[in-house]
């Protein structure tokens, strides 16, 4: 629950400085100059590439939640089985050797997404965010039956 709401905070503090430089980006192009229209709409061009970029991720997480509540259905979610150092961190080695498991898990039924939603599981927990990313995305194509690029 911390996260959603880290998230959403994050998410409306952004909305608000597009907002904000999107005017200012405005104002500059309601100067009338041959200047300042064009800083103007390179001022807009950011604020659109970040509601962009902000739309993409948003609906990405929102993907891979409902994923991991119908996983959480059918008895799916992979097992918090790491050991962990007296901090509480995800020990290195125990997050490797369940990597392994899951990525042979993986090789077994390259074409399952529930296989890809544990491997992108087990591939964030071993610190390792772009792919962790990149197997949630493939979970998600999979899923909605998308046409998937070999890895």
């Amino acid at each position: 629950m911390r996260a959603k709401i880290t998230y959403l905070v994050t998410a409306a503090v952004l909305v608000f400085y597009f907002v904000l430089v999107g005017s200012r980006g405005v104002m500059l192009i309601q100067s009338g100059t041959p200047v300042t229209v064009t800083f103007g709409i390179a001022v807009l061009i950011l604020p659109a590439i970040g509601l962009w970029f902000l739309w993409k991720n948003t609906q990405f997480v929102r993907r891979a939640n409902q994923l991991a509540a119908e996983l959480d259905a059918e008895g799916g979610l992979p097992v918090d089985e790491l050991k962990r150092t007296p901090s509480g961190r995800i020990d290195r080695d125990s997050a490797d050797e369940v990597f392994a498991q899951r990525k042979a898990e993986t090789e077994a039924a390259p074409e399952d997404w529930r296989t890809w939603f544990r491997l992108a599981v087990a591939y964030h927990d071993a610190r390792d965010t772009p792919r962790a990313r990149k197997a949630m995305q493939r979970a998600i194509a999979l899923h909605d039956g998308k046409p998937v690029q070999a890895v």
